[in-house]
Formats: structure tokens, sequence, C-alpha cells
């Protein structure tokens, strides 16, 4: 009997993820961001042809299983993709390939119940970019390298796991399982530390062996619609950034703003205890606004972390309860 399996990873570039003068290209409309990918997945490499993803890592893969439950074979079956990056100059529209890295697929790691398998793909842009150096020739023209290292256990039993191993700071990686369904999500992008620290030989096909990956969990369905709608609406969002360990609400403070996590992590503290854990996506605040303005939770950032602010009347007072009774944690930050 053969057993298959899958889990997949999309790389795309976030709208406001590039910083310092490097961005100008996308702000005057040469280059562009990404818009997110969908909740399912289709054709990835169709998807990522068509310059809606800068990169996938497919990992499939598949074991034989004897009528005594024992594994007799097992094998890859996935790919990688890089796509195209689309710019416009002089009023044309250009379509610059880009370049694919080598495959790499370590043996699969047989066990008697189960197998393990591990696959990096990635490469390069086609666009270069602009980087200054703090010594000569103090500006390097490159496409630095982006990649996921996604691992796949496969049971005899049929049951599936996935993990992300490691994975390039730059830029967003959304993660599918094997129904092709949005599982998880790189909880933080750090552009600055990938273009100066991978521009060289840095990668899992040079001198680096890994660099970990903060994965976090999907939001709701609904924070992803509202999310839309706020960066959309055409009213430009205030942004705001805080440092490691700076909190963007505090426990029994008013407030009634609300926060679309942009990029980052925090954690949900209520009495000095941490509850949860929230990533990219997640729209928080709404408690307050509903239960008479003070705050009951605290949320400090465990990573960097850029929000947009927006206020309560942007969003319906019937979205925010829905916001707040569908939150998947066990107390809702206000």
């Amino acid at each position: 009997m053969r057993i298959a399996s899958s889990v997949t990873s999309v790389s795309w570039i976030p709208s406001e993820a590039i910083t310092g003068p490097v961005r100008v290209p996308m702000d005057v409309g040469v280059g562009h961001y990404d818009d997110p990918p969908p909740d399912a997945l289709g054709d990835v490499g169709a998807f990522v042809a068509a310059d809606r993803a800068r990169f996938a890592n497919e990992l499939a893969a598949w074991i034989e299983v004897d009528d005594a439950g024992t594994i007799v074979g097992a094998g890859y079956a996935g790919a990688g993709h890089v796509g195209p990056t689309s710019m416009r100059l002089l009023g044309r529209r250009l379509a610059i390939p880009g370049v694919a890295y080598p495959l790499l697929q370590a043996e699969p790691e047989l066990h008697p119940n189960r197998a393990r398998f591990v696959q990096t793909a990635g490469g390069r842009t086609g666009a270069p970019l602009p980087f200054p150096l703090r010594r000569p020739p103090f500006l390097r023209v490159v496409a630095p390298p982006a990649w996921t290292t996604l691992a796949l256990t496969i049971h005899t039993d049929g049951h599936v796991a996935h993990e992300v191993v490691s994975a390039s700071p730059f830029p967003r990686h959304w993660i599918y399982d094997h129904t092709a369904r949005l599982a998880g999500k790189s909880g933080h992008i750090d552009f600055q530390t990938w273009a100066e620290t991978d521009v060289g030989g840095h990668t899992p096909w040079g001198e680096l062996s890994g660099s970990e990956a903060l994965v976090t969990e999907v939001e709701t369905a609904l924070e992803r619609e509202l999310s839309l709608q706020l960066m959309r609406s055409g009213e430009r969002p205030e942004l705001r950034r805080l440092p490691t360990g700076g909190l963007l609400t505090r426990q029994g403070e008013h407030g009634t703003e609300l926060f679309l996590l942009l990029d980052g992590v925090v954690v949900v503290e209520v009495d000095d205890q941490p509850l949860a854990e929230l990533g990219p996506g997640s729209i928080v605040g709404e408690r307050a606004v509903l239960e008479g303005g003070v705050r009951t939770a605290s949320l400090r950032a465990t990573t960097p972390l850029r929000v947009a602010v927006a206020r309560a009347d942007q969003l319906t007072p019937g979205s925010l309860a829905e916001l707040a009774s569908g939150h998947r944690r066990e107390e809702q930050p206000g």
C-alpha cells in the first residue's frame, strides 16, 4: 500500500515589508508587493509562474507499506518553484525570470513505523536590488536568495506531520498542509538582516546549514477579511513599530484603538501570566471597545513588531462582536 502526503511553503512579499532606500522602486511602481495568497492553494506551480508569489517549496513524498505494516519503499515526488518578477520600466511591463537553486532532498529517514523527509528549495528573484555596503565598493546590486527547508513525516497508519526546519528571514513564508489549506505563517520577516547577511554564501547551498524559522498559527477567516478591509479602505492606516519586549497594550489601561499585526509576534498576558501567542494577520483590541474601553490583557512583543492602527468606527459593531467570539484563544486580548 502506498501512502502519499505533502507540505508546501509559498514565499511572497507583503505590503510595506521592504525598508530603507531599497523600497524606492516599490514606491514608484517599478516593482510590486504581492497580494496575500489564498486560504486554499491550487496548482502551486501555476500560482508562482503567474507572479503571485516569488518562491514555493513543494515537498511531496510517499511510503510503501507491506501487509505486515513494514515500510518497504520511500521516495520524493515534489519540486521547487521560482517565479518571474514583474517590473514596469518606461511604460513597459517586463517579466524577469527568477533563478532556481538545486533542490536539496535528504535521504529519507526510515523508522519502523514512519519515514521523515527533508527538502530545501529556493533561489533568487530575477530583479536585482541595490544594497549599501559598509566597505568598498559601498554598493552591491544583487538579488539575494530566499528559501525554506521543510520536513514531512509519514506514518504507516496514515498519520502525517510537518514542520518548517529553517527559512530565509525574508520574505513572508506561508505553509500549506497536505489538504492544500493554509496551516501556518512565518511570524517575523527581517529585510535588513536578509539583505546584509544573505547576499553572499550564507545559504543552505553555501556556508549556512539552517536559519531557525518562527512559525505562528493562522488567524481566523474573519480576521483575514477585516484585514483586507482595513488596509484597502482608501484611508492609509497609521503604522506603528515596537521593539522586542515593548508593550502594545497594558492590562487595566484605557484604550479603544484596534491593531492589525502586520509583522512580528505578541504574547497575550493576563495578570502577568502568558496565555497565547499571536502572529501576523491577527486583529487585537476589540474587547476594550466592546467592554467599556479598558484593556483586559497586556500584549508584549516577543519580536520586533509592526502594526496598523485602526479606529473602532472602521469596523461594524457586529464585526467586532463576531471577532471577539470567534478568536481561538483562551482569553481575548483587550
